[in-house]
């Protein structure tokens, strides 16, 4: 598995971006987030239970990471008409901010190192990668437990900072020097 301080890989994939019809789709590559930071998570499935409660919860945080100077950027191995269909079908992801990525090659997931191995889908990974393309955070759970997007927002702003920080930081708190 990629991990801190290796090279986000490159890409090129089909990403939904839109439910306006003409614009639903978009290819987005991995030069397309150069210069800013980037946290790019992982679902394993579209039309599945706990899926769609992060990513919905990522969207309701979406001005936080702009905030942050920070894109979000979706994905799964599904292709981009299952993400448009499950984006049309479900209340939730109709008005998402950002793009969800379509691995349906497998080949990013499978470079990221990602997939489980009895049903080649992607676990629920989280990489915040940095203005450079190197990741600085990657946390993998299970199928089952979905992640803290706080907790995600809390590590963007530990990272930003640029300096040592103790445990249990929170913004606004001091650093170590």
């Amino acid at each position: 598995m990629l991990t801190v301080g290796d090279s986000f890989p490159e890409f090129e994939k089909k990403a939904v971006v839109s439910l306006e019809p003409g614009k639903e789709f978009k290819t987005i590559k991995r030069d397309d987030f150069n210069g800013k930071w980037t946290v790019f998570f992982w679902w394993p499935l579209d039309f599945t239970f706990v899926c769609p409660t992060e990513i919905t919860s990522f969207n309701e945080k979406f001005e936080e990471f702009e905030k942050r100077d920070a894109n979000l950027v979706g994905a799964s191995i599904d292709s981009e008409f299952v993400h448009l269909a499950w984006r049309n079908d479900h209340p939730g992801l109709r008005s998402l901010k950002f793009p969800m990525i379509a691995d349906t090659s497998k080949s990013l997931s499978e470079e990221l190192g990602i997939l489980e191995k009895t049903n080649k889908i992607a676990y629920r990974a989280t990489y915040i990668i940095d203005p450079d393309g190197i990741i600085q955070h990657v946390s993998v759970n299970g199928l089952d437990v979905g992640r803290n997007v706080n907790e995600i927002i809390r590590l963007l702003d530990a990272l930003q900072t640029g300096e040592l920080t103790p445990c249990n930081w929170e913004p606004g708190q001091a650093t170590l020097n």
